[in-house]
Protein backbone atom coordinates (compact mmCIF):
# COMPACT_ATOMS: atom_id res chain seq x y z
CA UNK A 1 0.00 0.00 0.00
CA UNK A 2 2.44 2.70 1.22
CA UNK A 3 6.13 1.92 1.09
CA UNK A 4 9.34 3.84 1.76
CA UNK A 5 12.59 2.60 0.31
CA UNK A 6 15.94 3.95 1.52
CA UNK A 7 14.52 7.40 2.23
CA UNK A 8 16.98 10.10 3.29
CA UNK A 9 16.02 13.62 4.29
CA UNK A 10 18.03 16.71 5.16
CA UNK A 11 17.31 20.12 6.68
CA UNK A 12 20.16 22.23 5.33
CA UNK A 13 23.23 20.18 6.13
CA UNK A 14 21.51 18.27 8.94
CA UNK A 15 20.77 14.66 8.03
CA UNK A 16 17.37 14.02 9.67
CA UNK A 17 16.17 10.71 8.15
CA UNK A 18 18.64 7.91 7.47
CA UNK A 19 17.85 5.11 4.99
CA UNK A 20 14.28 4.67 6.16
CA UNK A 21 12.55 1.50 4.96
CA UNK A 22 8.92 1.14 5.92
CA UNK A 23 6.13 -1.01 4.50
CA UNK A 24 2.59 -0.04 5.51
CA UNK A 25 0.44 -2.88 4.25
CA UNK A 26 -3.12 -2.44 3.02
CA UNK A 27 -5.59 -2.50 5.89
CA UNK A 28 -2.90 -2.25 8.57
CA UNK A 29 -2.73 0.15 11.52
CA UNK A 30 0.86 1.19 12.20
CA UNK A 31 2.01 3.50 14.99
CA UNK A 32 5.29 5.41 14.57
CA UNK A 33 6.83 6.11 17.97
CA UNK A 34 9.91 7.72 19.46
CA UNK A 35 11.10 10.57 21.65
CA UNK A 36 10.80 14.20 20.59
CA UNK A 37 13.10 15.26 17.78
CA UNK A 38 13.81 11.81 16.30
CA UNK A 39 12.20 12.58 12.92
CA UNK A 40 8.58 11.41 13.25
CA UNK A 41 6.93 14.58 11.91
CA UNK A 42 9.59 14.96 9.22
CA UNK A 43 8.76 11.42 8.09
CA UNK A 44 5.05 12.24 7.86
CA UNK A 45 5.72 15.43 5.91
CA UNK A 46 7.95 13.49 3.54
CA UNK A 47 5.19 10.95 2.96
CA UNK A 48 2.64 13.59 1.98
CA UNK A 49 5.09 15.69 -0.03
CA UNK A 50 5.37 18.73 2.24
CA UNK A 51 9.15 18.29 2.28
CA UNK A 52 11.23 16.84 -0.54
CA UNK A 53 13.27 13.73 0.06
CA UNK A 54 16.96 13.80 -0.80
CA UNK A 55 17.09 10.19 -1.96
CA UNK A 56 14.99 7.05 -1.95
CA UNK A 57 11.39 6.40 -2.98
CA UNK A 58 7.85 6.75 -1.68
CA UNK A 59 5.52 4.22 -3.31
CA UNK A 60 1.73 4.18 -3.17
CA UNK A 61 0.14 1.00 -4.50
CA UNK A 62 3.40 0.30 -6.33
CA UNK A 63 3.48 3.72 -8.02
CA UNK A 64 6.38 6.08 -7.36
CA UNK A 65 4.97 9.30 -5.87
CA UNK A 66 8.32 10.58 -4.58
CA UNK A 67 8.17 13.74 -6.72
CA UNK A 68 4.39 14.16 -6.72
CA UNK A 69 2.89 17.30 -5.20
CA UNK A 70 0.90 17.14 -1.95
CA UNK A 71 -2.25 17.77 -4.02
CA UNK A 72 -1.49 14.85 -6.32
CA UNK A 73 -0.84 12.56 -3.35
CA UNK A 74 -4.13 13.62 -1.77
CA UNK A 75 -5.96 12.78 -5.00
CA UNK A 76 -4.15 9.43 -5.06
CA UNK A 77 -5.56 8.58 -1.65
CA UNK A 78 -3.26 9.92 1.09
CA UNK A 79 -5.06 11.92 3.79
CA UNK A 80 -3.23 13.92 6.47
CA UNK A 81 -4.30 15.10 9.91
CA UNK A 82 -1.35 17.35 10.81
CA UNK A 83 0.13 17.98 14.21
CA UNK A 84 -1.59 20.99 15.73
CA UNK A 85 -4.76 20.33 13.67
CA UNK A 86 -4.33 23.40 11.39
CA UNK A 87 -8.02 24.05 10.92
CA UNK A 88 -9.14 27.45 9.62
CA UNK A 89 -10.29 29.27 12.77
CA UNK A 90 -12.32 31.98 11.02
CA UNK A 91 -14.21 29.54 8.80
CA UNK A 92 -17.25 27.65 10.03
CA UNK A 93 -17.16 23.92 10.60
CA UNK A 94 -19.05 23.44 7.35
CA UNK A 95 -16.63 25.68 5.44
CA UNK A 96 -13.65 23.80 6.89
CA UNK A 97 -15.14 20.51 5.72
CA UNK A 98 -15.79 21.95 2.27
CA UNK A 99 -12.21 23.11 1.73
CA UNK A 100 -11.11 19.81 0.09
CA UNK A 101 -14.20 19.95 -2.15
CA UNK A 102 -13.41 23.50 -3.22
CA UNK A 103 -9.81 22.56 -3.95
CA UNK A 104 -11.02 20.05 -6.52
CA UNK A 105 -9.19 17.14 -4.93
CA UNK A 106 -12.27 14.93 -5.21
CA UNK A 107 -15.31 14.54 -7.45
CA UNK A 108 -17.50 14.79 -4.36
CA UNK A 109 -19.71 17.87 -4.27
CA UNK A 110 -21.16 17.28 -0.81
CA UNK A 111 -19.67 16.51 2.57
CA UNK A 112 -19.96 12.71 2.98
CA UNK A 113 -22.68 11.86 5.48
CA UNK A 114 -20.60 9.20 7.22
CA UNK A 115 -18.37 11.96 8.63
CA UNK A 116 -21.30 13.21 10.70
CA UNK A 117 -22.05 9.64 11.73
CA UNK A 118 -18.49 9.28 12.99
CA UNK A 119 -18.43 12.73 14.61
CA UNK A 120 -22.02 13.82 15.47
CA UNK A 121 -20.70 16.96 17.20
CA UNK A 122 -19.62 18.36 13.82
CA UNK A 123 -23.18 18.25 12.49
CA UNK A 124 -24.41 20.01 15.61
CA UNK A 125 -21.83 22.79 15.14
CA UNK A 126 -21.84 23.27 11.36
CA UNK A 127 -22.34 27.03 11.60
CA UNK A 128 -19.85 27.67 14.40
CA UNK A 129 -16.42 28.99 13.59
CA UNK A 130 -13.59 26.52 13.89
CA UNK A 131 -11.73 28.75 16.32
CA UNK A 132 -14.66 28.66 18.73
CA UNK A 133 -14.50 24.88 19.15
CA UNK A 134 -12.71 23.13 21.98
CA UNK A 135 -9.39 21.43 21.28
CA UNK A 136 -11.05 18.03 21.09
CA UNK A 137 -13.74 19.28 18.73
CA UNK A 138 -11.09 20.90 16.52
CA UNK A 139 -9.26 17.59 16.34
CA UNK A 140 -12.45 15.83 15.28
CA UNK A 141 -12.91 18.54 12.65
CA UNK A 142 -9.35 18.01 11.39
CA UNK A 143 -9.95 14.27 11.06
CA UNK A 144 -13.31 14.85 9.40
CA UNK A 145 -11.73 17.25 6.90
CA UNK A 146 -9.15 14.61 5.95
CA UNK A 147 -11.92 12.04 5.51
CA UNK A 148 -13.77 14.25 3.02
CA UNK A 149 -11.20 13.06 0.48
CA UNK A 150 -12.15 9.42 1.15
CA UNK A 151 -8.49 8.45 1.66
CA UNK A 152 -7.23 4.90 1.39
CA UNK A 153 -4.34 5.83 3.70
CA UNK A 154 -4.92 8.15 6.67
CA UNK A 155 -1.88 9.72 8.35
CA UNK A 156 -2.34 11.30 11.78
CA UNK A 157 0.42 13.20 13.60
CA UNK A 158 -0.18 13.08 17.38
CA UNK A 159 -3.99 13.42 17.29
CA UNK A 160 -4.33 13.07 21.09
CA UNK A 161 -2.00 15.97 21.93
CA UNK A 162 -3.71 18.39 24.32
CA UNK A 163 -7.07 16.60 24.08
CA UNK A 164 -9.35 15.79 27.02
CA UNK A 165 -9.50 12.06 27.92
CA UNK A 166 -13.15 11.46 26.93
CA UNK A 167 -12.51 12.85 23.43
CA UNK A 168 -9.29 10.83 23.17
CA UNK A 169 -11.37 7.70 23.70
CA UNK A 170 -13.89 8.83 21.06
CA UNK A 171 -11.12 9.49 18.56
CA UNK A 172 -9.59 6.09 19.30
CA UNK A 173 -12.95 4.39 18.74
CA UNK A 174 -13.38 6.18 15.40
CA UNK A 175 -9.88 5.23 14.22
CA UNK A 176 -10.45 1.59 15.11
CA UNK A 177 -13.75 1.65 13.24
CA UNK A 178 -12.20 3.30 10.19
CA UNK A 179 -9.51 0.64 10.12
CA UNK A 180 -11.38 -2.52 11.10
CA UNK A 181 -14.79 -1.86 9.53
CA UNK A 182 -14.10 0.57 6.69
CA UNK A 183 -10.72 -0.78 5.58
CA UNK A 184 -8.76 2.48 5.85
CA UNK A 185 -5.02 1.95 6.24
CA UNK A 186 -3.80 4.11 9.12
CA UNK A 187 -0.36 5.48 9.93
CA UNK A 188 -0.31 7.11 13.34
CA UNK A 189 2.35 9.14 15.15
CA UNK A 190 1.66 8.86 18.87
CA UNK A 191 3.55 9.24 22.14
CA UNK A 192 0.82 8.05 24.51
CA UNK A 193 1.61 4.38 24.92
CA UNK A 194 -1.79 3.21 26.27
CA UNK A 195 -3.58 4.84 23.32
CA UNK A 196 -1.16 3.39 20.80
CA UNK A 197 -1.53 -0.09 22.25
CA UNK A 198 -5.32 0.16 22.22
CA UNK A 199 -5.71 1.16 18.58
CA UNK A 200 -2.65 0.07 16.58
CA UNK A 201 -1.69 -3.40 15.42
CA UNK A 202 1.96 -2.69 14.63
CA UNK A 203 4.67 -0.30 15.74
CA UNK A 204 7.79 1.31 14.34
CA UNK A 205 10.25 3.14 16.60
CA UNK A 206 12.45 5.93 15.27
CA UNK A 207 15.67 6.90 17.01
CA UNK A 208 17.96 9.64 15.67
CA UNK A 209 16.29 9.48 12.28
CA UNK A 210 16.63 5.72 11.87
CA UNK A 211 14.26 2.78 12.32
CA UNK A 212 15.36 1.27 15.62
CA UNK A 213 12.71 -1.43 16.03
CA UNK A 214 9.43 -2.57 14.51
CA UNK A 215 6.93 -5.39 14.76
CA UNK A 216 3.53 -6.44 16.07
CA UNK A 217 2.28 -4.24 18.91
CA UNK A 218 2.43 -7.20 21.28
CA UNK A 219 6.21 -7.28 20.80
CA UNK A 220 6.64 -3.77 22.21
CA UNK A 221 8.19 -4.82 25.51
CA UNK A 222 9.74 -3.02 28.49
CA UNK A 223 13.23 -3.30 27.04
CA UNK A 224 12.25 -1.31 23.94
CA UNK A 225 10.15 1.13 25.95
CA UNK A 226 12.96 1.89 28.39
CA UNK A 227 15.55 2.20 25.64
CA UNK A 228 13.69 4.29 23.09
CA UNK A 229 10.50 5.77 24.54
CA UNK A 230 11.01 6.76 28.17
CA UNK A 231 12.11 10.33 28.78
Amino acid sequence: MLKLENVNQFYGESHTLWDINLDVKKGSFLCVMGRNGVGKTTLMKTLVGLVSLRSGQVLLDGQDVSRATPEARAKAGIGLVPQGREIFPLLTVEENLRVPLAAGRTKQKRIPEHIFELFPVLKQMLKRRGGDLSGGQQQQLAIGRALVLDPTVLILDEPTEGIQPNVVKEIGDVLVRLNREMGVTILLVEQKLPFARRVAQEFCILDRGRVAASGAMGALDDVLINRYLKV
